[in-house]
């Protein structure tokens, strides 16, 4: 299936800022309920990245689950030209608030 370039884009910029999408199985939605374009066009663009192994899909309930490999996160940047420091909000370490060493226990 042919998609347009710039509907391509936006897919692959949201899932390399995600690092995970969601589409319903609905070919004929006329628009994915997070990215402006084609819920057809995601769920084509996305089963083309699963079969180069880019992504690992699994389906429940009527939804596509996808996330993105380590893989898919080197050919996303190389395709859409960014630098090595843009990762996925998946990959990114989450900052804890530290106590300063101590617990405090309640009796």
């Amino acid at each position: 299936m042919l998609i347009p370039k710039e509907d391509r884009k936006k897919i692959h910029m949201y899932l390399l800022n995600e690092g995970v999408l969601v589409a319903k199985k609905d070919f004929n939605q006329p628009k994915h309920d997070e990215i402006d374009t084609k819920n057809l066009y995601v769920i084509k663009a996305l089963q083309s990245l699963d079969s180069r192994g880019y992504v690992k899909t699994q389906f429940s309930w009527q939804y596509y689950y996808y996330s993105l490999t380590d893989a898919g996160i080197e050919y996303l940047r190389e395709w859409l030209h960014l630098p090595a420091e843009v990762v996925p909000v998946t990959h990114k370490k989450q900052v804890r608030p530290t106590t300063g060493g101590r617990r405090e226990f309640r009796h």
